[in-house]
This record gives structure tokens, C-alpha cells and sequence, in this order.
């Protein structure tokens, strides 16, 4: 088993030997229709070039045949052996590198005649066919965009560290003398330092519309450390994980339906259970709309795509009696407007707005909520890029490893305490109670500062929805089971996105691209048929022939031909594979309570079918696992999480189903 990155021109790059089986299948489609009309125009004009610069001309049609032959024969060479072995056995593939140095020579002629044919038209094509010329240009143009094309391509897999990577001789074992020697301390240390610089720098890049102050520098380095430490132990180009990621959904939609279907049973409406749940599922939902009235007009126009403009014109603009403090953000006010049509209130219900958004420095806004008889704190999710390095930012504290989280709920608490916001709600409504809710980063947010409040406010109650993952320790979480309700909608990714799962998923990932004996073009095919069409999952995740399956039957050797060296958070599925028996990290939890809304029926229906919801109290144990499915992005959604709370509520009568999980109960609605 070799190593998948591939390994030319004296460098690992970011592609893999099995990833040239579409890139070339598509150059090689356009080729052949390049090559036939060439062929057809050379025919066409065979014998009686009739203008100037005949010569040249019939000199680059007959070499454009010639160069365009030899491409269609290397492409062809380049397409076949790709498709050859699996992701790990690379020994079919091994005359890769020779054919890509063929294909890169062929650059030298194409670029050669790209030159000759611009520069017959420009000079020698008066008095041509018009239909000649612009063929010709045609072809010239062509040349130049695949070169281009092929130029934007070797700068996306071109990996910065490809020629700092030490390769260990054949006899000795994978990492084991880097790891016992001085030297190769010395040169993983050097590598991650420069791993951390390259994803610095990366960072930088794609924020580079962002102030480089201080704290964003200090954001861009710990987020790099999280990213050049998750993958600097693993041989995995991209397509590698798609690849996996494709088998691991089947894999797991297998298991989820070889599962018992769970009875549904009814129970008493006077049943406590049920009146906890029913009364719960009420204030998520009432809760829930001014989580997502705090992102703002961007939601309000995407929820309401064909009446949110026409409301909001008349609003927006418009200038307001100072009847409320609104801080950054919203000069035409539109924020402001659709958190008022939104959640319904008036102008005077709201005590503080704020549109200020830096990092570890988010928008909230404090209203009265007369219809629950509460003082409203709302937290606004991701919006901008500062959100989402705030979203990044990763640290172990002592209680929760979300530092940019931390950071954010601190800058709301002095906002609430020390500028006295709260004090001036309560003393206009004294015998109203505290609530705090919001969504995703906001979430989060949230149930810290709910933490950070409880003492001066005991019963305030929190309403968390779709809560990063790993966010509290487990004592912290089952104090906050208390007063914090979080809601999670169906398969979403962030609840689970924690680095113990990350980390756990990782080593899934591994041991379906060491397990799997199919080529990887057939993985990521049927994988994205299954992904746009469904069906039912293929055997093949787990398919080994008899030689396959006695490799390994020792300690993965496939699984480990794709390590680099073993990293501490590495752990071989010959042992327990779940992320609680890994001490690497210390586990950390959702907060609070957790209400798991999941779709009724099943995972696939038309587009036009009605969706029914069921809820459950859940175990924090049971978003231990990413689960990959389609629905994980859009599960996350404000937008979803109101639709399916909206629709919980409005149903009748509840059904309850019991189930265990853990020795917990749990009852579904």
C-alpha cells in the first residue's frame, strides 16, 4: 500500500494518482472534438490554401493534428491507469508519474503552435476564408484557456508543504524512527511550525478584507494551529475524504435501517412527561423567532422571499424617535425593521439594540416580552467572517473549549451588568423573569452567559438552538441542565462538531478508504448518485476480497499506510472506535437539557410531501458522531428549526414514543 498523494517533479502534491480519471475524461472529450474538426477543416481546405501565408497555415493545421493525436493518446494512458487499484494499492497506478511527464512535455508544442496560429492571424490571414480564420482563432483561444485552466489547476493542488515531508526508507516502519530520533523531532517539529504559517497564511487570504489588528492576528494563528494540527497526520488528499465521507453515509444509512422501527405507543395527555415536552416545544418555538429575528434583515428577506422587500421598503429609511438605544451596524435601519415585523413587538418594548459585530464582539438586542412576561436577551448566529473566526477561535479552558465563545458571552455580560442594561428592563418590569436564547454561535453564546448570570438571576431560563458541539465539560452541562433547553433539528453538524468527533470521524474515514477494494472513481459516482437520487446503500463499504480481508486482520495496515506518523489524537480501530474511550481530548458536551427534533417517516420523500416532526428529550451522549447526510447544512438553518418547531406546535393531538438510550428515558412527540 503507497501512500495516496501523489509524487511528481520531486514534491508531494494535494492530488492523488486515482484523481486524474475525470480531469482527463473531460480534457479528453474536448480533444477529440478539437481533433475532428481540425481533421474536417484540413480536409476541407486539402490542396487549394488560397490566401496568404498558405504555407504557414497548412504548417499548423497538419502540426495541430499531430500534437492534438499524441494528447488524445496520453490522456487516454492517464484516464485507464488512474481507474486502476484502490485509494490505498497505488501499485497499478505506478506509471502515473511517467505519463504526467509526458503530458507536461505536450505542453511545449501546444504552447509552441498556440503562438504560430496567433501569429498567422494576425499577420498572414488577409484574403482567407472568413470561416478559416475564425476556426483558427477559435483553436488558438482554446490552446490558451486549457493552458490557463491547467496553470489555476497545479496552483490549487499545489501543496506548500509537498517537499518537506521526510519519507521513511522501505524497511523501516512508518514513523518509527522519525519519532525515536532527534532529528526527526526536529523536522515534524519544523514541518508543523511551517504548517501553521501555511494555514496562517491561508487564513489571511480569505480574510483579507478583515483589519489585521492584533486580535484578528491572534484568531488567524490559533485557528491555524487547529487546522495544520487535525491534518498533519494523515495522508488524505481531498478526494480521499469525499470518498469517505460518500461511504461513511451509506455505511451509516445501512445501520440506521437495519435498526428496530420503535413502537409508537399513546399515553395519557395528563401524562407530566408530556406536559413538560408539549410546554417546552411552546417556548422553543416562541423563543425560536427571536433567535432568528436577531440575524437581521438577511433572514427576514430570505424567509419571505416574494413579501420581505415590499415590507421592509417602507421601513427602512424611515427616522425613528429615539424611543430605544440602537449601537452599530444599521444606519438605514432595515436590522431593526425586520426584527420588529419579525417578532411582533412595538418600538418601546425594546431596552437595547445592538449591530455592533467584531470579533469575540457579536449583535444582541434586549426587548420586554410582554405575551411570556420576560426580559429578553437575543444573540445573534454567524453572519460575517468576524463570526465565524469567533466561531474558530479554540482553546481548552477551564470550562468550555469554545475561547471565542468565551470571550463573546463576556463582552455581552459587561454589556448587560456593567452598563447597566438589565437594570433599566427590570426596573420597568420588575416582576418579569430573564430568558436568554439564540442560535448557533449565538446558541452558544448564550448558555454561557446564562452560566455567568445564574447567580444573580435564578430563574432565568436559556433556549439554546443548534448549539456548537463540544462545548461544556460534563459537570458544567449537567448544571445547566437546570435552566438551559437546547434544540437540535435532525442530522445537524454542529451540534456534533466538536474535536473528539472530528478526530473520530477522521479515523472513519480511514478505515472505509482502507477497507473499501474499489477504485475511487467508482466510490465518488455512486456516491453522488445516492446523494441526489437515493436508493439503497451498495454493499461495497465494507466489500474485501480474501487477500483484503487477511491483511487486515492484523492492526489495520491499510488504515495506517495513510498515517504520516501517529499522532496522540490517533487511535486504531482495532480498539474501541468511539470518541468517549479517547482521553486525548476531555469530553465536552451540549448544554443543558437536549430536545432532538428529528423528520417522522422516511429520510427520503418528494420535494412536495408534507414533513412531520417528532421530539425528543435526548441524551447528550447520542451527538457523540458526526452523521453525514445531505440534511447536514440545511438541518442548521434558522429558518428550518422555526418551520419544524412551528409545526410540532401547531400539530395535534402529540403522539409519545418511548425509548431508552443509556438507561435515560426519553419520550418523542
Amino acid at each position: 500500500c503507497k501512500m495516496p498523494g501523489m509524487v511528481v517533479f520531486g514534491r508531494r502534491w494535494g492530488i492523488a494518482s486515482d484523481d486524474l480519471v475525470f480531469p482527463g475524461a473531460v480534457e479528453l472529450f474536448v480533444r477529440v472534438l478539437w481533433w475532428i474538426g481540425t481533421m474536417i477543416l484540413y480536409t476541407h481546405h486539402k490542396g487549394h490554401f488560397d490566401c496568404n501565408g498558405r504555407g504557414v497555415l497548412h504548417t499548423y493545421l497538419v502540426g495541430l493534428l499531430v500534437v492534438l493525436a499524441l494528447i488524445i493518446l496520453s490522456l487516454c494512458a492517464i484516464v485507464y491507469v488512474s481507474a486502476q487499484g484502490t485509494i490505498t494499492n497505488s501499485g497499478p497506478r505506478r506509471s502515473i508519474p511517467a505519463l504526467v511527464y509526458l503530458r507536461a512535455l505536450l505542453y511545449i508544442p501546444e504552447l509552441v503552435w498556440a503562438c504560430l496560429g496567433a501569429v498567422w492571424v494576425s499577420d498572414d490571414s488577409k484574403g482567407c476564408d472568413p470561416a478559416t480564420v475564425v476556426a483558427v482563432i477559435a483553436a488558438v483561444i482554446a490552446s490558451w484557456i486549457i493552458l490557463l485552466f491547467t496553470a489555476v489547476g497545479v496552483v490549487f493542488v499545489f501543496d506548500p508543504l509537498g517537499s518537506r515531508r521526510r519519507q521513511p526508507s522501505a524497511m523501516e516502519p512508518l514513523g518509527v524512527r522519525d519519532l525515536e530520533s532527534s532529528e526527526g523531532s526536529q523536522f515534524f517539529s519544523t514541518a508543523r511550525s511551517v504548517a501553521d504559517k501555511v494555514w496562517e497564511c491561508r487564513l489571511r487570504l480569505l480574510c483579507c478584507c478583515l483589519p489585521q489588528d492584533e486580535s484578528h492576528r491572534a484568531a488567524f494563528s490559533s485557528i491555524a494551529q487547529l487546522f495544520s494540527g487535525f491534518f498533519s497526520d494523515t495522508d488524505l488528499v481531498p478526494s480521499d475524504i469525499a470518498a469517505g465521507l460518500a461511504l461513511l453515509h451509506q455505511e451509516q444509512d445501512k445501520m440506521e435501517q437495519s435498526r428496530d422501527p420503535s413502537v409508537i405507543v399513546s399515553h395519557s395527555p395528563s401524562s407530566p412527561i408530556e406536559e413538560d415536552l408539549e410546554a417546552e416545544l411552546e417556548k422553543a418555538a416562541h423563543c425560536m423567532q427571536f433567535a432568528a429575528a436577531a440575524y437581521g434583515w438577511p433572514l427576514y428577506i430570505f424567509s419571505n422571499l416574494l413579501t420581505g422587500p415590499c415590507k421592509l421598503s417602507g421601513d427602512c429609511c424611515r427616522s425613528r424617535a429615539a424611543e430605544y438605544e440602537v449601537v452599530g451596524g444599521d444606519h438605514l435601519g432595515c436590522h431593526f425593521s425586520s426584527i420588529l415585523q419579525t417578532t411582533g413587538l412595538q418600538y418601546r418594548d425594546f431596552i437595547y439594540v445592538s449591530f455592533h459585530n467584531q470579533i469575540y464582539e457579536i449583535p444582541f438586542f434586549v426587548a420586554l416580552d410582554h405575551k411570556k412576561e420576560a426580559v429578553l436577551v437575543a444573540v445573534r448566529g454567524t453572519l460575517s467572517l468576524k463570526d465565524v473566526l469567533t466561531d474558530l477561535s479554540a482553546e481548552c479552558e477551564n470550562l468550555c473549549v469554545k475561547c471565542g465563545m468565551c470571550q463573546a458571552a463576556g463582552y455581552i455580560y459587561k454589556k448587560l451588568v456593567n452598563d447597566g442594561i438589565l437594570n433599566q428592563a427590570f426596573s420597568i418590569a420588575p416582576e418579569y423573569k430573564l430568558v436568554i436564547t439564540g442560535h448557533s454561535l449565538g446558541a452558544g453564546t448564550a448558555a454561557l452567559l446564562a452560566i455567568l448570570l445564574r447567580s444573580s438571576f435564578p430563574t432565568l431560563q436559556c433556549y439554546s438552538f443548534s448549539p456548537p458541539g463540544g462545548l461544556l465539560s460534563k459537570a458544567l452541562a449537567d448544571y445547566s441542565k437546570d435552566f438551559v433547553v437546547s434544540v437540535v433539528l435532525g442530522k445537524d453538524l454542529v451540534p456534533r462538531l466538536s474535536i473528539p468527533n472530528m478526530e473520530d470521524l477522521k479515523r472513519r474515514i480511514l478505515k472505509m478508504v482502507s477497507n473499501c477494494n474499489k477504485p475511487k472513481y467508482r466510490i465518488l459516482l455512486q456516491g453522488c448518485w445516492y446523494e441526489l437520487f437515493g436508493g439503497s446503500p451498495d454493499d461495497f463499504p465494507t466489500e474485501m476480497d480474501d487477500r483484503r480481508a487477511q491483511e487486515l486482520s492484523h492492526p489495520l495496515l491499510g488504515e495506517e499506510s495513510l498515517i504520516i506518523r501517529p499522532s496522540s489524537s490517533y487511535q486504531s480501530f482495532a480498539s474501541d472506535d468511539s470518541p468517549a474511550h479517547t482521553a486525548t481530548h476531555l469530553p465536552l458536551f451540549l448544554p443543558g437539557r437536549v430536545l432532538h427534533i428529528t423528520e417522522d417517516g422516511p429520510s427520503r420523500r418528494s420535494c412536495f410531501s408534507q414533513v412531520r416532526y417528532r421530539a425528543e428529550w435526548s441524551n447528550e451522549m447520542a451527538f457523540r458522531s458526526i452523521l453525514i447526510s445531505p440534511k447536514m447544512l440545511t438541518d442548521h438553518m434558522p429558518d428550518a428549526v422555526l418551520r419544524a418547531l412551528n409545526s410540532l406546535t401547531s400539530e395535534r393531538p402529540f403522539l409519545l414514543c418511548p425509548s431508552a438510550l443509556n438507561d435515560s428515558q426519553h419520550n418523542t412527540v
